[in-house]
């Protein structure tokens, strides 16, 4: 691709980079559907690369048509859908896994109550706490990213509700299902266990829904389901919260095309094998090439250690040559010498590596 202007390319380059990156491709030249050189490799926001299940697209397409009527607040079809998946729990949606976030918060913390949060993880948690008047208290993970029991403990046993991510955004990190039921049985608030990216790892904790009435489980669709622009979230909530949840939700928030791609989304289990498989055969590539130290992760993302560089510095140079990722330094409690790098496309993952390993 010609640079009439280095310096003009590269300030637009940075510029867009920090504006989000998605107009990258267009300002600065990576316009060429055909032409792989030309293409952005976009590795910055976690997203699925595989386009949307064939089903999903089909019944998303078809509730256009009835999109002059309001949905069903209660989505009793996307519910009814969740339940034939994931077998018989009780589930509340939500637009995408922050819309979840607010609606528990807004239903159970009161301005003044304590919010606990292992940190670093997702600054979303902390921000809808604030946002609702509570006091916000972080709990620090060990120099390795894992999660000390006892501090989360002692931080969380008289918050109201504690947040805990697993696979941990940004460092991958998996919490084990019984570091997760000692902490629900130490505790006397409700656990707020993330899963977004919970099917690229190999452990579950939904059995756990059936012995504790204090554990919310959010998952998302915008990952291993590919709707990442449909905002779709849900979680796994006990009995008694469903309508405490109910009344205090906005109305209408999940739109009806949104819903109905997410009932056919569950609907192509071969979609989701497919993604998951090849999600951990780049991931397992892209820590075993990446000439910096990589940890080891149970997302669809891979976090590494870019010292003696900034992550800022590092994401910026990698921008400069066609591939974006996510620099660590605004999350909460991490050192400034991070980028977070999502599992795309193999081109895009062969590209980082090129890219990466030449600087």
């Amino acid at each position: 691709m010609a640079k009439e202007n280095d310096s003009r390319y590269t300030s637009l380059v940075r510029d867009c980079y920090r504006s989000g990156g998605y107009v990258f491709a267009r300002r600065a030249g990576y316009t060429g559907e055909d032409d792989e050189a030309c293409r952005v490799a976009r590795l910055a926001s976690n997203e699925n690369p595989r386009p949307p299940s064939p089903l999903a697209l089909e019944r998303g397409c078809q509730a256009l048509r009835e999109v002059n009527r309001y949905p069903d607040e209660r989505m009793a079809d996307l519910v009814r859908a969740l339940e034939k998946f994931h077998g018989q729990y009780h589930f509340v949606t939500g637009v995408g896994m922050d819309g979840v976030i607010e609606t528990v918060i807004r239903t159970l913390v009161c301005p003044g109550e304590r919010v606990a949060v292992s940190t670093p993880t997702f600054s979303f948690y902390g921000l809808a706490a604030m946002a609702q008047g509570a006091e916000v208290v972080n709990s620090p993970r060990r120099p390795d990213f894992s999660v000390d029991v006892h501090q989360f403990v002692r931080s969380a046993r008289d918050a109201k509700i504690s947040f805990l991510c697993t696979p941990n955004n940004p460092t991958g990190n998996v919490t084990s299902r019984d570091d997760v039921e000692e902490i629900l049985s130490a505790i006397h608030g409700v656990l707020f266990l993330d899963n977004a990216y919970v099917e690229f790892c190999d452990e579950d904790y939904r059995p756990l829904m059936n012995r504790y009435e204090n554990l919310i489980l959010g998952r998302t669709f915008s990952k291993v389901f590919s709707l990442a622009g449909l905002r779709v979230g849900y979680a796994f909530v006990p009995l008694w919260l469903v309508p405490c949840y109910l009344r205090a939700a906005t109305p209408f928030t999940v739109n009806s095309v949104s819903a109905a791609a997410a009932t056919g989304a569950l609907a192509d289990r071969l979609h989701l094998k497919e993604t998951v498989e090849g999600v951990k055969r780049l991931r397992e590539l892209v820590v075993r090439e990446c000439k910096y130290p990589v940890f080891h992760s149970g997302a669809n993302f891979v976090m590494v250690d870019v010292s003696p560089s900034s992550g800022r510095e590092m994401a910026d140079r990698l921008a400069e040559r066609g591939v974006l990722v996510r620099s660590c330094e605004s999350f909460p409690g991490l050192g400034p010498h991070y980028i977070r790098v999502s599992i795309g496309e193999e081109w895009e993952n062969a590209r980082f590596l090129d890219v990466i390993n030449a600087l």
